[in-house]
């Protein structure tokens, strides 16, 4: 594929395009722009566009640039309001960018896709002043990876966040794709040798996400015997090479500080126990509500360390405020985390979605912040937020689609029989032995399903 987009698909940022011309009246007189493609898949691409205007101060801009292939699309685009008319693009300022004095930047960005080529861009205009610059080639074809073999954690390793992804063993970004357990103090019997076999061999799940409720009949009736299941299920998930995400699953109350003592001995617990494994990833606070993120933020900074203390390598992820909304659920948005970060490194923050209750706002928000942020779903739904009601096919299908164009991983509640639209079986199944036939699955179940047994495309060069 001999074409910008391969280079750029790197990470370099390749293509700076500088232009003086005589505007048009309230226009800028010159302009340059950065075109990044900051990763590539199959059929899609990530893009960043930086623009500065090197000329008078302007009130309102309009970026144009023509898509050199007809088949190449802007799926979803953040910091400016994208359209497309055929190959021509359009992304103009919104309210936190409209105005560029001479010098400044805006910085935008957007998921495309394309079905023949997919070469750069060469030119982009400013408000109508054309900003002209050069594209190269790259000499020959980007090494293709071979297909991986062998399970999710043989292949990847031990993982760490890289800039805005997760990334393997070789510092390769990566997608995982898996499954919720409901509480474990309710559906135990979900999450025996066979349902785990199913899990791992029939559905190819990368991750068992491992949901120990704190309250509600959870660890803190019984902090030894929750600590002994949740290790034994890390176990059972590194025996068929899963990954297993240990949930700390705080909801009422919404304070993560709550149970900020009971969080520091569990974790300083099973961070000892499991900090030889490569499999184990540490979600923190499952659904942070009635909240600050300052609080948020506060316990994070707290617990964090007493992790790193025992296991100092592992991948962790912070809840958001708005139940795990980034705040979109509280009126708010990506903006007060990235502006204000949690203070560690190698960390996650969660976002959760039910998709017949969170729709276009909310799928704007991950497209913005996942240009900023390392994000994971480590909780959604195919149904209403309460868990129930009916699968919203089209509105899971697009969260889907997003997540894999972004490489964003995800885990999929649940892994149950729960008499509710969001589990995967239908009631009674965990009574028995199947957990592979069609006939057991429910609607929400045989979706996710046909999507998480896709073939991952995990990198290793």
């Amino acid at each position: 594929m001999k074409r910008l987009l391969a280079l750029l698909a790197t990470g370099a940022s390749v293509v700076g395009l500088t232009a003086l011309a005589g505007p048009p009246a309230q226009a800028a007189t010159g302009c340059s722009v950065e075109y990044t493609v900051t990763s590539q898949w199959s059929g899609g691409f990530q893009a960043g566009v930086k623009v500065t205007n090197l000329g008078d101060p302007v009130s309102g801009w309009t970026l144009g640039f023509t898509m050199p292939d007809t088949g190449q699309r802007v799926v979803q685009g953040w910091n400016a309001t994208w359209s497309q008319s055929g190959s021509a693009v359009t992304a103009g300022g919104v309210d936190w960018n409209r105005t560029l004095s001479t010098g400044a930047s805006a910085d935008l960005g957007f998921v495309g896709s394309f079905t023949g080529s997919n070469p750069a861009p060469a030119s982009f205009a400013l408000n109508g002043v054309t900003c002209t610059g050069s594209v190269t080639d790259p000499p020959t074809d980007p090494p293709t990876d071979p297909p991986a073999t062998g399970t999710p954690v043989a292949v990847n390793g031990q993982l760490h966040v890289c800039g805005v992804h997760l990334c393997n063993q070789y510092d390769r970004p990566v997608q995982l794709r898996g499954m919720s357990t409901h509480g474990i103090q309710w559906f135990g019997q979900c999450y025996g040798d066979e349902a785990l076999d199913a899990l791992a061999d029939d559905w190819k799940s990368d991750l068992l996400r491992i949901a120990m409720y704190v309250q509600e009949d959870g660890y803190e009736t019984d902090p030894e015997g929750f600590t002994g299941r949740v290790n034994a299920l890390v176990d059972k998930a590194e025996a068929r090479g899963m990954y297993a995400v240990i949930d700390f699953h705080t909801l009422t109350p919404g304070d993560p500080n709550y149970n900020l003592d009971r969080a520091k001995t569990f974790f300083a617990s099973v961070a000892a126990r499991n900090a030889d494994k490569n499999n184990v990833i540490y979600e923190i606070a499952n659904e942070p509500n009635g909240v600050s993120w300052a609080a948020v933020k506060n316990y994070a900074e707290q617990v964090i360390p007493v992790i790193r203390a025992a296991d100092p390598d592992a991948v962790v992820i912070v809840g958001t405020r708005g139940w795990s909304s980034l705040g979109v659920s509280d009126g708010s948005n990506e903006s007060e985390v990235v502006d204000n970060p949690v203070n560690a490194t190698n960390i996650m923050y969660a976002f959760h979605f039910y998709a017949a209750s969170h729709k276009d706002a909310y799928r704007s928000t991950v497209s913005r912040a996942a240009a900023k942020l390392p994000l994971f779903v480590s909780e959604f739904g195919t149904v209403s937020a309460t868990g129930g009601g009916a699968v919203d096919r089209a509105s899971s299908t697009a969260w889907l689609d997003l997540l894999d164009q972004l490489k964003i991983g995800y885990a999929n509640w649940t892994y149950s029989d729960a008499d509710e639209g969001s589990a995967a079986f239908r009631p009674g199944t965990c009574n028995g032995t199947d957990y592979s036939g069609s006939g057991v699955l429910t609607e929400s179940g045989a979706l996710i399903k046909s999507r998480i047994s896709t073939p991952d495309n995990f990198p290793t060069s």
